[in-house]
């Protein structure tokens, strides 16, 4: 027990006074004669030892009442040192994140979670709070209202130390204040508790939902894309398998195209495929319905209607191969003799082949490493009899190194690298038995870019370094039959297409994103991103005949998104949440040392009202004191000598 004036403990010497009072006073008896002597001594007797009980009786109770008093006006209480503190500062963590979308008890357990917090906050309080993308310091009851309808779902999700980081920011510098971290999650990943510090006090719910199952569209990629025809692979997983079937839709941008049932009683990953006429374009959204989390339901991408890519070869030698190869509609074909070259054009290709030229003049290689530096696709294909020095000035330019001497010797190109760009989608599976090319003669060659074909001897036959390649040996037939390989169509087909680095599929929200749009921008002109509800101009850095765009921060929404110059649309592309937040598993916060545990909200609470409350007993004190009294009136009264 504690006193809020414990100074008036002094008073209780007071009472010593009706002690020494009921010790010292002396009371004479009179003598009566009576007849009877040995009767009077006896009444005398027994009166006098009833007077003395009576005394000690009544003194018992002015020193109990006395002392009830005196305790009363000390105001004595009982409270824990928590609640003495007159400085308190609480700041509440809500977990915002795809996994608070999860069903409990009374619905989504971000919207239960909140109605519950708007219920218990008393109406004058003022508290810090923040989320996984908000926060504000010192909010009213009013506010906090306001800014919880507001609060919507994200697909970051802060891990517990930097929860325990950022609320320490909003904490003061007085170390004398009671401070406490109000943590509400599900504790969806399951990762390594850290130490809380001793700066303040956590206390945490964990909010579980009724079920653990979810069905997620976790990917999409194209298997094979012929004459128009797309085969889109859809990959879908479930946290447990399920006997009831999910229809999955497909539509291009609001028309249904195709719907699957999909049957997960047998397993939990299935693969499904969509067949897309992709000629004109295609903005795709997948959809499926279950009763898990609804953020991994959709997923958008994008099939834009393919761009002519702008192909020049500067020709010294028999070009025809060439023209076979990129005589399609994909393609934007020009052959220029190296003797009558027009310089003009240039700027406006994506990807230009040297080739077999002799030497390579300053006006030549500095116009390529011009073209090179705005984005463009240099590949160079050697003459059997070059000048060496005209070759390698062109060479350091574009970071490919130097020739060295020309060996005559036949060799094989037998050496592939599969994860190459230029090659990963191209072979099914590693080949050995293929027809390797051979050539008679090739160039040696110092570099430091990357091997991505090579003779049997490891020797390099084709290199490259970001967009620029060289080949270390002439491809016409007198030095080779490579141009009659089936090796030859991918090669120099992906070379050209990887020239323009075109949106893919789908990309993910909140990662650093970069593609080129095949458009030249005049002046002022720059391109935007825009949506039915959100507009904004991206990162871009504009090039001879492509413009580079990248994006980090935005979009903050999932959704198939259009590319406009003006208002003249140029592509789409689409962007979707990141699927880590599919896994629904949960780690345990009992398991969190230092951490206090709670049922719910509204247990959490109790428990602080709880913890603060202030037990008053100068009530009872009164009281007593207030008995006590009464008690020695009904002596006086009642209690004969």
């Amino acid at each position: 027990m504690q006193f809020k004036y414990p100074e008036l403990l002094y008073a209780l010497f007071l009472l010593l006074i009706p002690i020494l009072i009921h010790l010292f006073q002396l009371r004479r008896f009179q003598k009566v004669s009576f007849t009877n002597v040995s009767f009077l001594k006896k009444v005398s007797m027994q009166t006098r030892k009833s007077s003395q009980i009576k005394k000690w009786l009544i003194l018992l109770l002015r020193l109990l009442a006395i002392a009830a008093i005196v305790i009363a006006f000390t105001e004595p209480f009982k409270a824990s040192k928590t609640a003495l503190n007159s400085t308190k500062e609480t700041t509440i963590y809500i977990d915002n994140s795809f996994s608070m979308q999860a069903n409990g008890a009374q619905g989504p357990l971000l919207n239960s979670a909140l109605q519950e917090l708007l219920i218990q906050i008393q109406p004058e309080a003022t508290i810090n709070w923040f989320t996984n993308t908000s926060s504000k310091k010192g909010a009213s009851a009013q506010q906090l209202k306001e800014d919880f309808l507001k609060l919507g779902y994200t697909q970051k999700q802060l891990s517990p130390k930097q929860v325990l980081l950022k609320a320490d920011a909003f904490f003061s510098k007085d170390e004398t204040s009671d401070k406490r971290l109000i943590y509400i999650s599900d504790f969806q990943k399951n990762e390594v508790f850290p130490e809380v510090s001793d700066r303040f006090k956590v206390d945490a719910v964990q909010l579980k939902p009724l079920l653990q199952q979810n069905i997620a569209i976790d990917s999409a990629y194209i298997e094979s894309n012929n004459t128009g025809l797309t085969k889109l692979k859809v990959v879908l997983s479930a946290k447990e398998v399920s006997k009831t079937a999910v229809s999955v839709s497909l539509y291009n941008d609001k028309t249904l195209t195709s719907k699957i049932a999909v049957d997960f009683s047998e397993n939990s990953k299935k693969e499904i495929t969509f067949d897309i006429d992709s000629t004109k374009g295609f903005k795709g959204s997948i959809t499926l319905t279950d009763n898990g989390l609804s953020y991994d339901n959709s997923l958008y991408f994008s099939i834009n209607t393919p761009a002519k890519l702008k192909v020049l070869s500067i020709n010294a030698s028999n070009a025809d191969f060439l023209k076979r190869l990129f005589a399609t509609q994909e393609f934007e074909y020009t052959p220029q003799d190296a003797k009558n070259l027009n310089y003009s054009l240039l700027s406006q290709q994506n990807c230009i082949i040297l080739n077999e030229l002799k030497s390579i003049d300053t006006s030549l290689s500095n116009a390529l490493t011009e073209f090179s530096q705005n984005g463009g696709s240099v590949l160079i294909i050697p003459a059997l009899d070059i000048d060496i020095t005209s070759y390698n000035s062109l060479l350091r330019n574009l970071n490919l190194g130097s020739l060295d001497k020309q060996l005559v010797q036949q060799k094989k190109i037998t050496n592939i690298v599969f994860e190459h760009p230029l090659y990963r989608d191209v072979f099914e599976k590693r080949i050995t038995n293929f027809q390797f090319p051979t050539t008679n003669s090739f160039y040696t060659i110092t570099s430091g870019a990357a091997t991505l074909l090579s003779f049997e001897d490891e020797k390099p036959f084709l290199l490259g370094f970001k967009n620029n390649y060289i080949a270390t040996a002439a491809f016409n037939t007198q030095n080779s039959n490579l141009i009659s390989s089936p090796l030859i169509v991918p090669t120099l087909y992906n070379i050209a297409r990887q020239s323009l680095k075109t949106p893919k599929l789908y990309y993910t929200i909140a990662s650093s994103v970069s593609f080129g749009v095949g458009v030249r921008l005049i002046g002022d002109e720059i391109l935007n991103i825009k949506d039915s509800i959100v507009n904004f101009i991206p990162l871009q850095k504009a090039k001879a005949n492509k413009v580079i765009i990248t994006t980090n921060e935005y979009p903050k929404s999932a959704g198939t998104f259009s590319i406009n110059k003006a208002d003249a649309f140029i592509e789409s592309v689409s962007y979707n949440y990141n699927r880590d937040e599919g896994n629904v598993s949960y780690g345990d916060v009992k398991n969190w040392n230092s951490v206090t545990p709670h049922q719910n909200i509204t247990s959490l609470f109790d428990a602080i009202l709880k913890e603060n409350t202030i037990t008053d007993f100068w009530k009872w004190f009164a009281l007593l004191a207030l008995l006590f009294l009464i008690a020695e009136m009904l002596v006086l009264k009642f209690y004969k000598n």
